[in-house]
């Protein structure tokens, strides 16, 4: 027996470090969680495709909640895109998780790092 799979558009990783939860990133967590859930982008829901992780430290402690997201690159090849954001609050976590799942070009706002 194998276990099921669940196609998966993107990973959303919620860095969960001290500095990070200080800033308010376990509520930013639960937030984006019951929102995934509630408007069926969970990976394991029917028609969903996001992956929601609590991470350790992502690096950007002075800047928390620190979200990353990885998924497969438009044009397909295999790569992978990686988006980095500093300074997120719900609105913005819940525009990124909208843009992951629908395959549109993530926000730039609060974005640092590789582009």
């Amino acid at each position: 027996m194998t276990p099921k799979f669940f196609s998966t558009r993107a990973h959303l990783l919620v860095c969960q470090g001290q500095s990070c939860q200080g800033r308010g990133s376990a509520l930013l967590y639960r937030a984006l969680w019951n929102h995934l859930e509630r408007d069926a982008l969970a990976y394991y829901k029917k028609g969903g495709s996001l992956r929601l992780t609590e991470s350790g430290c992502l690096g950007a402690c002075s800047y928390g909640p620190t979200l990353c997201v990885y998924r497969a690159q438009s044009g397909g090849g295999g790569a992978l895109e990686q988006a980095w954001y500093a300074a997120v609050d719900f609105p913005l976590a819940r525009r990124i998780a909208q843009a992951a799942h629908d395959e549109a070009p993530l926000p730039a706002e609060h974005r640092y790092g590789p582009e």
